[in-house]
């Protein structure tokens, strides 16, 4: 939509939201100044869901792993944000506790590449006792991508990156109506990588085979730009989304539904770097 906001005139957008967040580890006040006005936080202590954040946002609750599994061994991953969950008897207690916190979707890491990891029966039935809530898998390592497609996850909380996945397995991902939210740009911030370049390459082909792609940029995760972070639309764009998709992915519904009083505007003169939200009522004109 063509609007006037002020003296600038520009494209006001739904809100933008980014998929994967943790404003444990920000300051979440300059986010709507740079054109973010919804927020997916991927995991963090319950206190969380009482910060004052002046944009909308959905809550994991807290890191669903196995005992001693990864982040319970980061040090800035506080204790009271992990839930270990042993084997399939505690999967109930352990999404009910999420439940409690307001959650909208439940965070499971699988890291084999930094602890254990839950098995499939236990992944699988802490999928079960999530029902209407997505489940959001961190997978990292040799054959935890695998495990997470055959427990029926919802979301992928990053782009795989640790291998080159099967185009075979894609297609599962894809069949199974996944999401992958994006995570491009902390493999390297602004410095391709190998990483980066197998996550760039699987998410193209997971576009091209039909998947949906969610903007996420694990902001709170190294040096991240606060708001719309552009280095991530560039490698968006190189996975081959096309500008509507890329907006798509910005976009999104998912989880929860965006606010509709506010929308990012997008300055004509300055693009995405300019991007803020504001309120309908500051549109001045439309034609």
């Amino acid at each position: 939509m063509r609007v006037r906001r002020g003296a600038s005139t520009g494209t006001a957008h739904p809100v933008f939201r980014d998929h994967h967040v943790h404003l444990g580890l920000i300051d979440p006040a300059a986010l709507a100044e740079h054109g973010i006005g919804a927020v997916l936080d991927l995991g963090w202590s319950p206190e969380i869901t009482t910060i004052e954040a002046p944009v909308s946002v959905a809550y994991a609750g807290r890191f669903l792993t196995a005992p001693d599994g990864y982040p319970s061994n980061r040090d800035w991953a506080p204790h009271a944000s992990i839930q270990p969950v042993g084997d399939p008897a505690h999967a109930a207690a352990a999404v009910e506790a999420q439940r409690d916190l307001g959650a909208s979707v439940i965070k499971v890491v699988l890291n084999r590449e930094a602890g254990p990891t839950l098995d499939l029966a236990t992944l699988e039935a802490v999928v079960k006792e999530a029902a209407q809530l997505p489940v959001v898998v961190h997978a990292q390592g040799a054959g935890m991508v695998e495990v997470a497609i055959a427990a029926g996850v919802a979301a992928f909380a990053h782009t795989p990156w640790t291998h080159h996945l099967d185009d075979a397995v894609i297609g599962e991902a894809v069949d199974a109506g996944m999401r992958w939210i994006s995570t491009l740009d902390i493999h390297g911030h602004g410095t391709p990588t190998d990483d980066q370049r197998r996550a760039v390459d699987n998410l193209g082909r997971f576009h091209a085979a039909g998947g949906t792609v969610l903007y996420g940029t694990d902001l709170g995760n190294g040096p991240l730009p606060v708001g719309v972070n552009a280095r991530e639309l560039g490698l968006l764009a190189e996975a081959g989304l096309d500008d509507a998709a890329i907006l798509a992915a910005l976009t999104s519904d998912w989880p929860v539904p965006r606010p509709t009083d506010v929308v990012t505007f997008v300055p004509d003169d300055t693009g995405f770097a300019g991007a803020l939200v504001c309120s309908v009522a500051d549109l001045e004109e439309e034609w």
